[in-house]
């Protein structure tokens, strides 16, 4: 990761949203969709300090609008309730009114505090919640820690999703286990400014939620802010992160001797749910990663990686397995960076395309083999600076229009 000391993670292959201490979760099918689960829960057993990043697409869902007050109120959370299949969204002061309902019911349930509960949705804008499904509903969650209850919740959370998305990471802090967990929807409508998509992160780390907010902050930038699918922003994105303490480090801060291992653990467990959004982007079959070099800076390297990567013809050349490398540099010469138009360099996996803005000959065969892949990698060097970045995204494919043109039906 940019900036981040390597440090030594152990990726737990059956770790889940509820592994860390002091976690359950559950999920269940209220019927608001006509087959998957549609409605979960996070649950902390103590207060938790809790950090989120929103969407920047000016209209926000009623949710985000719950979920700010009770961390304005409390700054801790200890629990979260999601809804897929209506987003809560353009829905006027009864959404308001509903989304409050939920948290309020929630928080009834579990007997916390309501500002000690969050609330988030995904699915269709400007379509009242169906709220005579979901408050029966949300007091027959019945959260647990085991991986079938932290599975359901995986699956309540999806739209347009065809997979779920979820990691899990443990490191040494002060001697001491920590553990780190994300689950993650997101398909469509993802754009790198905090693109539907829903982030959900438990840690038992014992971190202060002013420290908490500042790292997610960080981690965000150079994660959930480098994917795009479709270069539309949604009105409902939300990364939430709680931290149950339990674990019992030392309080860590920027000057903790293992800060760098904390960063790190957050990082990669955003990044492994970013990539997984951007892959399963709809319609999709393949993952782009874009690394950029030898900018003037990394804003600028960030600048070109995500302009490259939002390019739908870079994302229909890879869907078309057509190494036409010109339509790579298109997109550089649109980024608004600083660039030398007679000195750039592009290779495609480990093979190179272009020179000093000079041709280089190549195998087509060669190329549309690997371009074949579920993976591929564009390299590019515009040799004025030392700045560097990456974007993640996904090719562009009929399904994708299929998938839009009907998705409220």
């Amino acid at each position: 990761m940019q900036g981040i000391k390597k440090a030594v993670l152990t990726k737990m292959e059956n770790g889940h949203i509820a592994a860390p201490k002091g976690f359950s979760a559950a999920g269940i099918h209220t019927k608001v969709k006509r087959k998957r689960n549609d409605l979960g829960v996070i649950v902390c057993s103590v207060p938790a300090s809790a950090a989120a990043v929103f969407t920047l697409n000016e209209i926000q869902a009623a949710p985000l609008t719950v979920t700010k007050a009770s961390l304005a109120e409390a700054g801790k959370l200890q629990a979260v309730v999601v809804n897929s299949g209506n987003a809560n969204a353009c829905s006027g002061k009864k959404g308001l009114e509903d989304a409050y309902l939920m948290r309020d019911s929630l928080a009834a349930s579990l007997s916390i505090p309501k500002a000690y509960t969050a609330v988030a949705s995904t699915g269709v804008i400007g379509e009242e919640m169906p709220m005579d499904k979901i408050l029966p509903g949300i007091h027959m969650l019945h959260p647990k820690t085991d991986d079938e209850s932290a599975a359901a919740f995986g699956e309540a959370i999806l739209t347009t999703d065809t997979i779920p998305k979820s990691t899990c990471y443990s490191a040494m802090i002060d001697g001491k286990k920590v553990t780190m967990a994300g689950a993650a929807k997101g398909s469509g409508m993802i754009a790198p400014n905090m693109a539907t998509m829903l982030a959900f992160l438990t840690t038992d780390a014992n971190i202060s939620t002013v420290h908490l907010q500042a790292a997610l902050k960080e981690a965000t930038d150079q994660t959930f802010n480098r994917i795009t699918v479709d270069g539309d922003t949604s009105t409902n994105d939300m990364v939430l992160v709680m931290a149950s303490g339990l674990a019992e480090n030392e309080a860590l801060s920027p000057t903790h001797k293992d800060w760098n291992i904390f960063m790190r653990l957050l990082q990669q467990s955003c990044e492994d749910l970013a990539k997984l959004i951007a892959r399963d982007g709809e319609g999709a079959t393949k993952l782009i990663e874009i690394t950029v070099q030898g900018a003037l800076n990394d804003q600028e390297a960030d600048n070109i990686a995500k302009t490259v990567v939002s390019s739908p013809l870079v994302k229909t050349m890879v869907f078309g397995a057509d190494p036409n490398w010109g339509r790579v540099m298109m997109a550089i010469g649109k980024s608004g960076a600083k660039i030398d138009p007679n000195n750039i360099d592009i290779q495609i996996g480990p093979y190179p395309l272009l020179k000093g803005s000079q041709p280089l000959s190549f195998s087509e065969k060669t190329l549309q083999t690997y371009l074949e892949a579920d993976t591929i990698q564009i390299t590019i060097n515009v040799n004025i600076g030392k700045g560097t970045g990456k974007a993640w995204g996904c090719d562009l494919t009929y399904d994708y229009v299929r998938i839009n043109a009907s998705y409220r039906t």
